[in-house]
């Protein structure tokens, strides 16, 4: 089957993260059987009660993995005017479809690469790792980061980087903040407090923060430091009543070096600045999400293996990917893939054809290098 053939029966399937990813992993399985890999499937059940699985497939059966190759099985949802979504096309060297990039490109290159070694020779353990919920969290690495299945030396994780190593990234936190008041009509503003007036302040010392954390600087990454965000915010219920209530939400990115809750801390501290200055300030924060980064160092071995079968410089990226959890199980891990990232997550998402070929014939030598002994 040409890597064409198996890209377009990973896009047929719509594995969009808020269904079940059970027939993707279930046609991940076969491949894997027929190349006689050793299976063994994750389940668990997401927030609303979808059954969703990790897949690990082993060269041989063991807990120690000398190279894993990582996918996520998940892809984003899809506009329904995009009539050909789940219907791989071709035009002017791009294939079309949803997660063609991001990230089931890579999974058939994955495939590909493999299945043009002969794997009765590889000496030391080889495994793929396929994992569900990547778009929405990360969710199944975390699983797997926390239930230690295996351990790993060196893993490649699938993501567009357009085929540039990604030996470092960013993390990611996100909290809800809920800052309360007390209603009152406008015109007697004494008689409550405004939420949205107390929020306002919270945020200028959020303001205050973002300064602050341009201090700590990594050079390797644009931007250099830790960056944060007020994206969403929603006060108040009419225009002449004092706002009650007052919600945003913040997100941070933080640089590998610093504690993904480093924000997180200097928020609360501002928080106990504003309750010193007014008793009667009230705020919640729900801190859903504190992703950690990771960081390989320039002279691993894996790095310097793409970079020469790439003929790319390694790079940094400011987005999350589960690099980081790999790392938990051990490895020193690696971001790359074909395609480009401003191209995913778009209706009318493609990679190219020459980056999609490319990346298996990088893959292949990745294995022949670190699994042959």
């Amino acid at each position: 089957m040409t890597i064409k053939q198996t890209l377009a029966e990973l896009v047929r399937i719509d594995s969009v993260s808020s269904h079940s990813n059970a027939e993707i992993i279930a046609y991940l399985e076969r491949r894997c059987a027929a190349m006689q890999l050793v299976t063994q499937r994750f389940p668990y059940l997401d927030d609303h009660g979808i059954e969703k699985f990790n897949l690990i497939a082993l060269s041989n059966a063991t807990a120690e993995v000398e190279l894993a190759l990582v996918g996520h099985t998940d892809t984003v949802p899809y506009d329904p005017n995009w009539t050909d979504a789940t219907n791989l096309t071709e035009r002017d060297g791009k294939l079309y479809g949803r997660g063609a990039c991001d990230t089931k490109g890579f999974i058939a290159a994955a495939l590909t690469a493999l299945e043009t070694i002969e794997l009765s020779e590889i000496k030391k353990p080889l495994a793929l790792i396929f994992t569900a919920d990547e778009e929405i969290g990360l969710r199944g690495a975390k699983k797997l980061a926390e239930m230690q299945p295996l351990r790993v030396r060196y893993s490649i994780v699938g993501e567009p980087t357009s085929l540039k190593p990604i030996r470092a990234g960013k993390g990611y936190s996100l909290a809800e903040v809920i800052v309360k008041g007390r209603e009152a009509h406008s015109a007697y503003p004494a008689l409550g407090a405004s939420a949205v007036f107390r929020a306002a302040r919270l945020i200028n010392r959020l303001e205050a923060i973002a300064v602050q954390l341009k201090r700590d600087q990594h050079a390797a990454f644009d931007p250099p430091y830790t960056t944060l965000n007020i994206g969403l915010i929603h006060g108040g219920s009419a225009k002449n009543v004092l706002a009650g209530e007052c919600r945003f939400t913040l997100e941070w990115r933080p640089i590998p070096t610093q504690s993904s809750d480093h924000v997180l801390n200097l928020f609360k501290a501002a928080i106990q600045e504003e309750t010193r200055n007014d008793p009667d300030f009230q705020c919640e924060v729900d801190a859903s999400r504190a992703d950690s980064g990771f960081e390989t160092a320039p002279d691993s071995p894996l790095i310097k293996l793409l970079e020469k079968a790439t003929g790319n410089d390694s790079g940094t990226v400011a987005f999350g990917t589960e690099a980081a959890q790999m790392m938990v199980l051990g490895a020193e891990s690696v971001v790359i893939g074909p395609g480009d990232i401003r191209e995913a997550h778009r209706t009318g998402e493609f990679v190219p054809v020459d980056e999609l070929e490319r990346c298996a014939v990088v893959l292949k030598k990745a294995v022949e290098n670190f699994n042959h002994g």
